[in-house]
């Protein structure tokens, strides 16, 4: 069993899981809030306030961030490489560091309109690309991303270690359809078991089971039905004891003080 008291986890709790959702889809407000409402959860929506109606577009978040809900920075334009986006798009491919960082802070400024109470947030990388370029001119912009947030999502399914792990490029699970919920709930529970962070991350969800999907018809993974979520849920509230539920901001937080305290000591 881990040592809770080696962790930066408040209480009893021997790890630590943030759920995530991506792209402001209406799901999210119509069954996920509901849902981590009524387990009393708190979760990170990445959101990107673009087209010239963005305010009135996004004026439910505003409700959502008072609740305690982290909105996270997804960029303005929501730019990914061009072998996933429409004809004739640049994509990420075509961009350059300076360019990319303008969009970053575009969203920023609007967001912090939106919503002047939260100053303080994560950012997640659309498609979770975090490049810009190609060949032997392509070039990372997590340096830029560090510059101006505190942390951020990226995908690789792993837990994060509290030491090693690059708060700008966190890994994360993306969470799809054909996941069941026992999957769900075993994933949450490598954080315990581990005394490590698991990040979930979620778009949309449906009522009931699909059957369309077809693998690599779009770039992310297909409605989860919401009562695999709800259980999911279900099972962090009767866990709180001993696994940390909370936004990806919070939690980034936390990891960093323990690091400062810790000189970044291996555990």
């Amino acid at each position: 069993m881990t040592n809770a008291s080696a962790f930066p986890w408040p209480g009893s709790c021997q790890g630590a899981v943030s759920l995530t959702f991506d792209d402001g889809d209406k799901t999210q407000l119509e069954m996920a809030l509901p849902t981590l409402q009524q387990h009393h959860l708190q979760g990170t929506f990445y959101i990107s306030p673009s087209g010239d109606d963005w305010r009135q577009r996004l004026a439910p978040w505003r409700e959502v961030a008072l609740a305690g809900h982290e909105l996270g920075n997804h960029t303005v334009q929501h730019i990914c490489s061009r072998n996933l986006s429409g004809e004739g798009s640049r994509g990420l491919e075509g961009l350059t560091l300076h360019e990319i960082e303008a969009d970053v802070l575009a969203a920023e400024r609007r967001l912090r309109e939106l919503v002047p109470e939260q100053t303080t947030r994560t950012f997640c990388y659309p498609c979770y690309q975090s490049y810009v370029g190609e060949g032997l001119s392509q070039q990372s912009y997590v340096p830029v991303i560090a510059k101006h947030f505190p942390a951020a999502r990226g995908l690789g399914e792993v837990p994060n270690h509290l030491a090693r792990a690059d708060l700008h490029y966190l890994s994360s699970w993306p969470v799809g359809g054909w996941m069941s919920s026992a999957q769900l709930v075993r994933l949450a529970e490598v954080a315990a078991e581990r005394g490590r962070w698991v990040i979930l991350t979620f778009h949309g969800l449906q009522r009931g089971p699909r059957t369309d999907w077809v693998p690599g018809s779009c770039y992310h993974e297909p409605p989860l039905p919401v009562a695999s979520f709800g259980e999911l849920c279900a099972s962090l509230d009767a866990q709180r004891e001993r696994i940390w539920v909370a936004p990806v901001i919070a939690i980034a937080q936390r990891i960093r003080a323990w690091r400062e305290t810790t000189k970044g000591e291996q555990r």
